[in-house]
């Protein structure tokens, strides 16, 4: 399965919310996540949910939108847009998937520094009401 077949389910997942039974659907079991503001990779399923749960509750609002999108082979590079508290966020999401199309590796990078340490500040809340 390619990337671009991956892909489609990761859409799926995000127009529905990022929801953490769906995420835990197209995430393997040893995936790795890379966080734009926490230095170590974030190892295993639950991390990557966790990570990736938090994300769509801070960032994917109303004016969250991908404007562009390339694919080659098992790799993504997704580039995002929205705006939290007035700041607005420039984003990529680099995506790699297996054989099976389910993502192996997700990495986030953000711009610019403001962008970033609103990102930083919602995602800690969130992510801290969750292990609540």
């Amino acid at each position: 399965m390619s990337a671009e077949q991956g892909l489609k389910r990761w859409h799926s997942v995000v127009e529905n919310g990022n929801r953490r039974d769906e995420l835990s659907a197209i995430i393997r079991e040893d995936a790795v996540f890379h966080s734009p503001v926490v230095h170590t990779p974030q190892q295993g399923r639950g991390l990557v949910v966790a990570y990736l749960a938090a994300a769509g509750q801070t960032l994917g609002n109303d004016s969250f939108k991908y404007i562009r999108e390339v694919v080659d082979g098992e790799n993504a590079m997704l580039e995002f847009t929205t705006e939290m508290d007035g700041v607005h966020v420039n984003g990529v999401d680099i995506i790699r998937f297996d054989e099976n199309g389910m993502i192996s590796d997700f990495k986030v990078m953000v711009r610019p520094l403001k962008a970033m340490n609103k990102v930083w500040e919602q995602m800690a809340a969130m992510l801290e009401t969750m292990k609540s």
